[in-house]
């Protein structure tokens, strides 16, 4: 992977696994037009790589990601051009890491405020650092927010809670997250980036092609009704019955051996 000099975001291969860091310890990785747009080109090479299998997504330094650079928006107030392809840019880094094939582990060294938060619920998984300060304080700042959290926050605790997340803004730490739901597990700072890699590893152990319809139809399932979602069920089925990964499951559980799984 190529990390150009002053590279916002820094992108490593481990094997089937593909690592981001957010790179801007300087400002606790506070998110910009060039952070956006480097985190989505990086992305989509992700998406394109059969070689790779699944993510993991970390802040560098002390932070995951502070959110918004405010001293930045302070001192030159973006231009209406200049909102428009910025929260463009915001949407489509995280609308990215929804969608791509591959599952994404976000590994929450840190803060993770506004922005920040916006893109480890983007994640399919999330790890978080047991006394990491989470917050989305967007409305409590007069602005709104983006990256999805409308339904990223309700889909993992409720509206009812999501209520209180987002209309009130109070921080929370990565241990209450963990208990209510909004991330997957909450362990000392230290810990934080290898649980997600082996995570992360367990997923890329899995085969692609289901891996990739699970996760469209788990982002889907909210807005089909029953009849649609077991349609899409059975499609997915029988086109997966059709792979070569299919029949090496099936010979792998019957050999009592660890499947290769291929992607075709």
């Amino acid at each position: 992977m190529r990390n150009p000099a002053g590279s916002e975001v820094l992108a490593s291969r481990d094997g089937p696994l593909f690592l981001l860091t957010l790179n801007r310890p300087d400002r606790l990785n506070a998110v910009s037009l060039r952070l956006y747009e480097r985190l989505a080109a990086e992305l989509e090479e992700a998406n394109r790589d059969p070689e790779i299998r699944a993510a993991v997504l970390t802040g560098r330094g002390r932070a995951f990601c502070a959110g918004a650079d405010l001293k930045a928006h302070r001192d030159a107030p973006p231009d209406p051009e200049a909102r428009r392809r910025y929260t463009a840019a915001g949407q489509r880094a995280n609308r990215l890491l929804q969608t791509i094939g591959v599952p994404v582990v976000a590994a929450v060294n840190g803060p993770a405020v506004g922005a920040g938060l916006e893109l480890a619920l983007s994640a399919d998984f999330a790890v978080a650092a047991e006394d990491a300060r989470l917050r989305l304080p967007e409305i409590a700042l007069g602005t709104f927010v983006g990256g999805g959290a409308i339904y990223t926050v309700v889909e993992r605790v409720g509206a009812l809670r999501a209520r209180e997340i987002i209309l009130l803004g109070d921080f929370f730490t990565g241990s209450e997250a963990a208990a209510m739901g909004l991330v997957n597990r909450a362990v000392p700072t230290a810990e934080v980036l290898p649980e997600a890699r082996k995570l992360a590893a367990r997923l890329a152990r899995r085969a692609p092609i289901p891996v990739a319809a699970a996760k469209r139809l788990l982002r889907e399932a909210s807005s089909l009704s029953r009849e649609e979602a077991m349609e899409r069920e059975r499609a997915a089925l029988e086109e997966i019955f059709g792979t070569a990964d299919w029949r090496e499951g099936l010979a792998a559980f019957h050999e009592g051996r660890v499947a290769r799984f291929r992607g075709a």
